[in-house]
């Protein structure tokens, strides 16, 4: 039996105290900007004067620039959504820039993302902008190869950290064949954009130290950045619901996480963690969205994840539609010996 839809004045009611926090603040926006850039920048140049000391210097610097990259990508992030600037002009310009960094297509990227956000939590449009996820039931009747595969792409280290660089570094560099042509051309705008920074800082650093460099930077970010998504949205009471069944408002407070984290993962991820928050209203920029998730006990009734407990999220490999619930491949040993039905 299926709960019931949320009804219209519940949808009003969270739209209505949503709405103060959706206006971006221009000097907020800026000071975040500032924050984020300009200690990038001064990692990198201490980067470049460490070079001629030691290796172990540029190591962890690298490592630090990796944390900030994460924070750039929120701004991208943002952008993306319309929700960091008021005007349109400057989130495209910024969101462009931001793109450059964190070496991601920025039109393109957004329009995938908007089918990530118009289908988050529904069995039946998954695919595109989301973690590869089977059902029990798909996973058994699937071949051999294509379950070594899945295995495979859910292997932490696969996950974590070889999927993260492929994905930037390789992955971005190409349009999807079903992108318009807006979306193709930001990607190739970009790439131009990307070899432009490439070559100039390969002329400064050389470029096997600024390959290198940048591998870590963006195995960092890529890593951390996949990490919370992941979190975000596989967890053991997430929401996934079939297209008839699914629900806007439950998909966003149950199928995204509150991943409450320390202070200074907090900053350095730009509030992400709200994510139950963000995915009721992408209009709300970071900055805004832990005011938002305070203002009303609605938003508070949220179960959060601590750093801690979301460590479980690696057991997590299918979806049990039976039992509606997150399981792991462990579970399947059951099935086969008939513990459960």
């Amino acid at each position: 039996m299926t709960e019931p839809k949320q009804s219209k004045s519940d949808v009003a009611a969270w739209k209505a105290i949503v709405a103060e926090y959706q206006q971006p603040s221009l000097p907020r926006a800026i000071w975040q900007i500032v924050n984020t850039l300009g200690p990038y920048f001064l990692i990198w140049y201490l980067m470049y004067v460490s070079l001629a000391v030691s290796w172990w210097l540029v190591v962890p610097l690298a490592i630090l620039a990796g944390g900030f990259m994460v924070r750039i990508f929120i701004i991208f992030h943002d952008c993306g959504h319309g929700s960091y600037f008021k005007s349109r002009r400057a989130n495209d310009i910024a969101g462009f820039v931001a793109g450059v960094f964190t070496l991601t297509p920025y039109y393109h990227w957004r329009w995938e993302h908007s089918i990530h956000h118009a289908s988050s939590g529904d069995l039946d449009k998954r695919g595109t902008g989301d973690i590869w996820t089977l059902t029990v039931q798909e996973y058994l009747e699937s071949s051999r190869w294509k379950r070594f595969a899945y295995r495979l792409a859910r292997n932490p280290i696969i996950l974590f950290l070889i999927a993260p660089l492929f994905l930037f570094l390789i992955r971005q560099r190409f349009p999807s064949s079903s992108a318009n042509q807006r979306e193709r051309h930001s990607v190739y705008w970009m790439n131009l954009a990307i070899l432009g920074m490439v070559v100039g800082l390969s002329l400064l650093f050389g470029w096997k130290t600024y390959l290198l460099i940048q591998v870590i930077i963006t195995a960092v970010a890529g890593g951390a950045g996949v990490w919370l998504f992941y979190v975000q949205h596989q967890f053991e009471d997430v929401y996934w619901e079939r297209g008839e069944d699914w629900d806007y408002t439950k998909a966003a407070l149950e199928g995204s996480s509150f991943y409450k984290l320390p202070k200074i993962l907090q900053w350095f991820s730009g509030n992400i963690g709200f994510h139950h928050i963000h995915h009721l209203s992408a209009r709300i920029p970071n900055y805004n969205l832990e005011r938002c998730h305070k203002a009303d006990p609605l938003f508070q009734q949220v179960k959060p994840i601590t750093l801690i407990g979301s460590l479980k999220s690696f057991t997590f490999r299918l979806w049990d539609e039976r039992h509606r619930k997150l399981v792991g491949f462990s579970h399947l040993r059951k099935l086969r010996r008939g513990q459960e039905l």
